[in-house]
């Protein structure tokens, strides 16, 4: 699907900027996705985990963090950032220049790479009409905290929203990088920030830096441990963006800003949801905007 975006309309596109300029593009276009996973991942993966009406225990919280951390190092980091990104065709990223790639490599025509190819763009066409909707379904269900009588609006609203980010997006990633990098800027400093803050009401979250907490926790809870890793995966949903706007920002960008800004303010936040929760277990009803200060 993106391989079909030609070098002139790459270079008409936020590429004509210099180095600051398309890591903060990328920060708005290609971050999007991933960035509001923590409006949802963790909450839907632990409740997943506990079962309906059931407490939350520290073994869950922790093998939940480890699992979300480990995912975002070994898919997005290891496989996207520090693997994918060198795949490049002529500059060009995404499924269908993979599959370009690997014709190349062969030597011919391939009906098998084609077949993958085919796959590959329409789960990403799939994943790009699903994840959207689930990202501003769960930014807007904040309101039932703020108000609960809003509650009834959050579903017209959602779609309000999407139509008119959808509508927006047709005008081109040069002006969808301009408009939304400052945004998502002050989005993931915000991410830090709440995280840092609730990290505070138990510092023994940071445990679940060890690995053995989510091989522990995937061992001893059989069934429920592969469907929990299921929602863990929505912690790296919009990773495969990273791959996708190669072509539109560069790879140097893209993995500055992976490294430097975005990964370490999604992996704050994440552990400060994980010590709100331990601190308080009814807070994982929407632990995301239980960090928050009240009055905000």
């Amino acid at each position: 699907m993106t391989a079909s975006v030609t070098s002139s309309e790459v270079h008409e596109g936020p590429a004509t900027s210099g180095f600051w300029g398309l890591t903060l593009g990328s920060i708005g276009v290609v971050f999007g996705d991933i960035g509001t996973s923590p409006l949802y991942a963790f909450r839907e993966a632990v409740a997943g985990a506990a079962g309906h009406g059931q407490p939350v225990t520290r073994a869950i919280v922790l093998g939940v963090l480890s699992l979300i951390l480990w995912a975002l190092f070994t898919v997005v980091t290891a496989k996207y950032v520090l693997l994918l990104l060198r795949a490049d065709n002529n500059g060009e990223g995404g499924t269908l220049s993979l599959m370009a790639l690997g014709q190349r490599a062969m030597g011919r025509r391939s009906l098998f790479l084609m077949a993958l190819g085919v796959l590959g763009a329409s789960m990403f066409i799939g994943d790009s009409m699903i994840t959207p909707a689930i990202s501003v379904l769960s930014a807007v269900e904040g309101l039932k905290l703020a108000a609960p009588a809003l509650e009834h609006y959050v579903v017209p609203l959602t779609v309000f929203i999407l139509v008119v980010l959808f509508s927006f997006q047709s005008s081109g990633t040069a002006r969808v990088a301009s408009a939304f990098g400052p945004v998502m800027v002050v989005w993931f400093v915000a991410l830090a920030a709440m995280g840092l803050v609730h990290i505070g009401d138990d510092p023994s979250v940071l445990a679940a830096i060890n690995p053995l907490y989510g091989l522990e926790f995937l061992l001893t809870h059989g069934t429920i441990g592969l469907v929990t890793l299921g929602a863990v995966f929505l912690a790296v949903t919009g990773g495969e963006a990273l791959y996708a706007d190669l072509g539109h920002f560069g790879r140097k960008p893209i993995q500055s800003a992976w490294m430097f800004f975005v990964l370490p303010a999604l992996l704050i936040n994440y552990f400060g949801q994980g010590a709100l929760v331990l601190a308080d277990p009814a807070a994982i009803e929407n632990p995301f905007y239980r960090m928050a200060p009240e009055m905000l």
